[in-house]
């Protein structure tokens, strides 16, 4: 099971780098999450720089890919080059798209009629692309999520687990990551945004509690 964090130059590191640390909260055989960029080395909006541990070319073969934002999305929008090396397929793939990493997934073509969220910054240019941009931080339809916000970045990491592993597993990757005091507080949040966008069978019994109230 490969994951990739599509992290290009100017990335934002909460989007690319928390998602990153939730992910790998699952130990399982196989499973891979990978910061996946367009060049060897990728240096962020803070200058840190990174290397890339896997290329574009495993871009079509990922069975799920995570597009973070950073602060020069709307340039690598417009870069046909670029964006023609964007092979993803949501019938085959789950895609997930923070904040102006929603953008890349509307110039794509990916989104449709189907709202997505954002952060606000960006929120124009995608209402530009023709998508209705939600005042919340996440949604999600069928196998595509958008997040807006960085912190929102958590939710696209535990909906991957959930849609992967199970909605057991999302929760426990959750309490690992949360403040100490604070980890019911955060896993409730986490269900209530990530849940009403999950198949039943994939509900836990924290989940199943929620929506039926």
């Amino acid at each position: 099971m490969h994951i990739a964090i599509l992290t290009f130059e100017g990335f934002n590191e909460l989007d690319s780098l928390i998602a990153l640390g939730i992910l790998n909260r699952i130990k399982q055989p196989g499973w891979r999450v990978s910061l996946m960029c367009p060049e060897a080395k990728v240096t962020s909006m803070n200058g840190v720089t990174l290397h890339a541990q896997a290329s574009f070319a495993e871009l079509a073969s990922a069975d799920a890919v995570l597009i973070g934002s950073g602060i020069h999305t709307r340039e690598i929008a417009e870069n046909e080059h670029l964006m023609a090396q964007l092979t993803l397929n949501p019938g085959q793939q789950l895609l997930g798209a923070q904040c102006s990493g929603t953008l890349l997934l509307a110039k794509r073509g990916l989104l449709g009629n189907v709202p997505a969220c954002t952060d606000l910054t960006t929120r124009p240019w995608v209402m530009e692309a023709g998508i209705e941009v939600l005042n919340q931080p996440f949604f999600a339809s069928g196998n595509i999520a958008t997040a807006g916000g960085c912190l929102g970045s958590q939710y696209l990491a535990c909906w991957m687990i959930a849609r992967l592993v199970g909605m057991e597993a999302a929760e426990e990757a959750m309490h690992y990551v949360a403040p100490v005091g604070e980890k019911t507080e955060y896993i409730e949040r986490m269900v209530r945004n990530i849940g009403p966008y999950l198949p039943a069978a994939e509900a836990s019994p924290r989940m199943a509690a929620h929506l039926s109230e």
